[in-house]
């Protein structure tokens, strides 16, 4: 997700290329490293403040502030359908156990 940005920030100029590519690099790294902690309490916290240092990146290039609401879009939705599939499970196992 940060890939094709971290070159327009080059190809625009917008800060000078080794902060584009550094802090491009870095956050492709960071999020690799985030997904794995998102079975945790804390990694769902680290999550969201990603989703924010995202949507701050507007600030950098305004096109992120678009993609940043399509990712936190995207963030929400799985939260809440993991949610009810979460509750889907335990109906269903519930019943099974009574069987």
């Amino acid at each position: 997700m940060f890939f094709f940005p971290m070159l327009v920030v080059f190809g625009k100029h917008t800060l000078p290329p080794g902060l584009a590519f550094g802090g491009g690099l870095a956050a492709i790294v960071v999020l690799a490293l985030a997904s794995r902690l998102t079975g945790s309490r804390a990694g769902v916290w680290f999550g969201w403040l990603l989703q924010a240092a995202i949507l701050a990146t507007g600030f950098i290039e305004p096109f992120m502030f678009a993609v940043g609401v399509v990712f936190l879009a995207l963030w929400v939705f799985c939260f809440a359908k993991g949610a009810q599939l979460d509750r889907q499970n335990a109906a269903a196992r519930r019943a099974a156990a009574e069987d």
